[in-house]
């Protein structure tokens, strides 16, 4: 396995490129905006700059990266010699079906094609597509250089054959591969989700600020990041969106999103990515101040 391509050039498509490009991959990173190609190039160049000052890696190893990676706006052509493609785009259904039936369509027989998605289910992804048995879920965590784990998970018809080229590919990108099977959230988001989404009733209810909440879970539970704070990282929107696919997935009332959380995605309070979440988020100011609303 040598041709990579990746569909979507936001955080994660470019991160994912990143890894796979660092290892000696060839890697196609493919989007419909230019300018999104552009700032994910830009992106992965400051980041491997990073590893070389950090003595992570060598300026050699940087421009080897930077020149296994072209970038494409014609998914078509940029998939016609791929062994693996990872779909990294918006974490939406309708999307990801519409991606997967143009995946199937124009890829190689033999490709292998995986989702990054962080909570849909990899079974209706591969509906979309007449080769289920090649569809596979390769969950990266954020930021994807520096995170180890690969959660990796089997739709229903996903074969043997299909997911231990995956662990394996995993490895040789320097990560731990993990196994799980296709029910909503896989392990990760199941479980992180329902602990987020529980903070910000904490919060909305009263109990104790933002930088309260956080402290008791940095300090008393060794989390390396507040689950508020962690919130604004992943983004409001997107733990809004998994928390449905959770409580439509299980039926489950307990799985309902905190009304605060819908508040706030309906604000437009989206966490680091809009400015605004439970904290500020400037370029001019790197300390954390809790955000107007709640202080």
């Amino acid at each position: 396995m040598e041709n990579i391509a990746v569909i979507g050039a936001g955080t994660m498509g470019n991160g994912i490129a990143h890894v796979f490009a660092m290892n000696g991959f060839k890697v196609n990173l493919v989007d419909i905006s230019a300018d999104r190609l552009e700032k994910a190039l830009k992106t992965i160049d400051k980041n491997l700059w990073r590893m070389v000052a950090k003595e992570k890696i060598k300026e050699t190893d940087k421009e080897e990266t930077i020149e296994n990676i072209t970038t494409h706006t014609n998914i078509t052509e940029a998939i016609k010699d791929a062994d693996l493609i990872i779909e990294a785009a918006s974490e939406n259904l309708d999307v990801k079906l519409k991606i997967f039936k143009s995946l199937d369509d124009h890829a190689p027989e033999n490709c292998i094609l995986a989702s990054n998605t962080s909570s849909i289910s990899i079974t209706k992804i591969a509906s979309a597509t007449k080769r289920p048995a090649k569809v596979i879920g390769m969950h990266f965590m954020n930021p994807v250089p520096v995170m180890k784990l690969v959660e990796v998970i089997r739709g229903y018809a996903t074969d043997d054959a299909t997911t231990q080229t995956i662990m394996a590919v995993s490895e040789k990108l320097h990560k731990i591969p993990t196994e799980v099977n296709d029910y909503p959230g896989f392990v990760a988001n199941r479980i992180l989700m329902p602990m987020i989404n529980e903070a910000i009733t904490t919060l909305h209810e009263g109990v104790a600020g933002v930088k309260e909440i956080d402290t008791v879970m940095k300090l008393g539970m060794a989390h390396p990041m507040g689950p508020l704070q962690l919130a604004d990282f992943i983004g409001l929107d997107i733990c809004l969106s998994i928390m449905r696919v959770l409580q439509d997935g299980f039926g489950n009332p307990k799985y309902a999103p905190s009304p605060l959380l819908v508040n706030m995605v309906t604000a437009n309070k989206l966490g680091r990515k809009s400015g605004e979440g439970f904290y500020l988020y400037s370029e001019e100011s790197k300390d954390l101040k809790v955000a107007p609303t709640f202080s």
